[in-house]
């Protein structure tokens, strides 16, 4: 049995803006891109989450429920810098931390003798310890494993902690909904509503067969987590799956060859960041990805072992005509990368 701690801090980019401009605090504040550009909100404070906006919302629409709002484009550098300030935080209780991205990760604190081995005291040492240093909250979850411990770190926000101990998670995952189980986007929750499924507990009333036929591999995924198990450990190194670069136009693209000169652009950007990464020699796929006028969004893959650029104007063709006329407002193309593990094997082979 694991003690995995979730640590999320709370709305991350505008906290750091709000702890350095005091001003700014107790009013609705964005980070985000311009309102005349197609921007969209990175993140946003509470106040302005009363009002509804959210993280990946267009600025002009978050503007609309919120005129008001104090809009910053932000600073990536000073988040980094924090985050950095975190992850040592961080490996002061545990080396087995996985960082999910800037503003959050979860901590095997299972061998810890740090408060007798309580993972609840660890926690709430870590955000004492993230306020002191840093002015910033952080939300914590403590559970058996890592999908519970997600869960739970959501469950106080903000600046709250929730602990989930083994003989309680039968219990809670009864009464939650499938939504939250990650994977589960709003096309697929719909589908489970339409078969009746709303919470955890109203998967154990199903047979495989049907989830299957429904949701395919994902079936064993949603059985798994409707009862509460994760087997997933913390990893201390997270290997790099693709490289991607994609642009938001200011204006939607009409025609394809608009598309087609913004790809050649594209495709200088990617070719520099593959060599940077020194990604070349390890490519197994390449794809494009389009976003329409209506945010509906489209993505087509090919096996191939190197960057080519008629192939992606072919692909970029392709996923064109899948708007049936739609105009497009994000074009992006990127490469899959071998695993580890796949690359040893090629190495193995050829010696």
């Amino acid at each position: 049995m694991r003690k995995i701690i979730h640590i999320d801090m709370d709305c991350f980019f505008a906290a750091v803006e709000m702890r350095d401009n005091p001003a700014w605090r107790d009013i609705p504040l964005a980070i985000g891109g311009s309102r005349t550009e197609r921007g969209v909100i990175s993140t946003c404070n509470y106040p302005a989450r009363a009002f509804g906006v959210r993280s990946a919302m267009p600025t002009g629409q978050a503007f609309k429920l919120c005129p008001q709002l104090k809009l910053v484009p932000g600073n990536m550098e000073k988040y980094k810098a924090v985050s950095t300030q975190l992850q040592a935080i961080f490996h002061r209780y545990t080396d087995k931390v996985e960082p999910l991205s800037l503003d959050e990760a979860y901590l095997d604190v299972s061998d810890s003798p740090l408060f007798s081995g309580s993972a609840t005291l660890i926690a709430e040492d870590i955000r004492r310890t993230i306020f002191y240093e840093t002015g910033l909250t952080a939300s914590a979850g403590v559970a058996p494993n890592k999908f519970l411990a997600k869960i739970a770190s959501d469950e106080n926000k903000p600046d709250g902690l929730f602990v989930l101990p083994p003989d309680k998670v039968a219990t809670f995952v009864e009464h939650l909904p499938l939504r939250k189980i990650p994977g589960v986007g709003q096309k697929t929750a719909e589908r489970l509503a339409k078969l009746g499924l709303h919470l955890c507990r109203d998967i154990q009333q199903v047979s495989l067969p049907i989830l299957i036929k429904e949701f395919g591999s994902f079936a064993e995924v949603l059985i798994e987590r409707s009862k509460g198990n994760d087997l997933r450990e913390v990893q201390t190194e997270r290997e790099r799956k693709s490289i991607a670069v994609e642009q938001t136009f200011s204006q939607d693209l009409q025609q394809v060859l608009q598309g087609q000169q913004w790809l050649h652009r594209l495709y200088e950007k990617l070719h520099k960041r593959v060599l940077r990464c020194d990604a070349k020699n390890h490519i197994q796929k390449i794809g494009i990805k389009l976003k329409f006028q209506d945010f509906r969004q489209t993505t087509i893959e090919r096996q191939h072992h190197q960057l080519d650029l008629p192939l992606l104007e072919q692909l970029l063709s392709e996923a064109w005509q899948r708007g049936e006329g739609k105009a497009v407002r994000l074009v992006g193309i990127h490469v899959g990368l071998k695993s580890p593990s796949q690359q040893a094997q090629l190495d193995l082979r050829w010696e």
